[in-house]
């Protein structure tokens, strides 16, 4: 999760003032107890929500399966869950670390952004917030889960010999190669790579970014979509792992967000629209082409990802992390297929 600009907004949100990369600290007594936080308020949803699961520990990166289930990270509690058609949520892995992005790759295997607990987190009011860098911090790693026999193996902790710091999501080309954010640990330290999912290799494809968080590809594979702070950025694609000079967008800048907001995951829609899930205003934007905003409200202030499914690719999963909340919409246009599914 792209957290930076999140903190950084900490007093509109009566969250305590936290230092990008810096350890958690306990605040110092001010001789009393702190006031309760003003509640936070939103505009109503724009679409009818049904929470389909509740209770949940920074829920994130929900993956439709082919049953009617879906997959989900809860980051806070380092799980891979289940959420089975019936409505019941089940553990599928206990992971180190902090498992962040998911997707299926080729082999049907469940592939694994993992951040490496990259947050602590803090409760303020009635919503579950990232805190700061935890000082027992190592970095991260890519790892992939076998779903038939619940063993999760380790890919990629190094790209040429130098550590991971916090892998935040990926998603896979129609080639079997997947293209991984790196969040990182401070300013300047994001990257993007690309990565064979057998192992074999990964490779820097660009570097010195400021936290890209959310990652997703184009219809016809031509265009790289990356969210970074208040930005969307859309990069033109040259080849597997390769991108050309941007002649879509100037410095790759498709669009901004609207004020007091940041960016996180984001989803593709078929017409190549993006879906880009927006926090502090708690909700979702869809860029069209030209950079022109179209805002779905919810309810949350970390309405952190959502996935795809149903005939008609209609079917939304929203994870309301604030909320430990996994709610299902209808959406008013379909998402992209992924190119694997399991």
């Amino acid at each position: 999760m792209d957290r930076r600009q999140l903190l950084a907004a900490a007093p509109l949100l009566a969250l305590p003032s936290l230092a990008f990369g810096q350890p958690a600290a306990t605040p110092p007594s001010l001789g009393g107890p702190r006031p309760a936080p003003a509640p936070i308020s939103f505009p109503p949803p724009t679409l009818a929500m049904t929470t389909v699961a509740e209770g949940l520990h920074i829920p994130e990166a929900p993956v439709v399966m082919k049953d009617g289930s879906v997959l989900f990270v809860q980051i806070e509690a380092k799980q891979i869950s289940r959420l089975t058609p019936a409505g019941k949520v089940e553990l599928v892995a206990q992971l180190e670390g902090g498992p962040n992005g998911l997707a299926i790759g080729p082999d049907k295997a469940l592939y694994i952004a993992n951040d490496g607990g990259r947050f602590s987190f803090i409760k303020r009011g009635e919503f579950n917030f990232p805190g700061a860098l935890p000082a027992d911090f190592k970095g991260g790693a890519i790892q992939r889960l076998d779903l038939k026999t619940g063993k999760a193996t380790t890919l990629y902790d190094t790209c040429e010999g130098k550590p991971l710091i916090a892998p935040d999501d990926l998603v896979f080309d129609h080639q079997g190669g997947m293209w991984i954010s790196e969040y990182g640990k401070a300013r300047g330290d994001g990257a993007i790579y690309y990565a064979r999912s057998d192992g074999k290799g990964i490779k820097l494809v660009k570097g010195a970014m400021n936290a890209p968080n959310g990652i997703g590809l184009s219809p016809d594979g031509k265009q790289l979509h990356v969210s970074t702070g208040r930005q969307l950025l859309t990069f033109d694609i040259k080849g597997p792992g390769e991108l050309a000079a941007s002649t879509s967008y100037p410095d790759a800048v498709h669009g901004a967000l609207r004020d007091r907001s940041v960016a996180d995951s984001l989803k593709v829609l078929a017409d190549n629209k993006v879906c880009v899930c927006t926090l502090i205003a708690g909700g979702i934007s869809i860029f069209d082409k030209a950079g022109n905003t179209e805002f779905i409200q919810f309810d949350d202030p970390m309405t952190t990802n959502l996935a795809f499914g149903g005939a008609d690719m209609r079917d939304v999963w929203v994870t309301s992390s604030g909320r430990g909340m996994l709610r299902k919409v209808r959406w008013p246009y379909p998402g992209l297929k992924p190119a694997y599914s399991a």
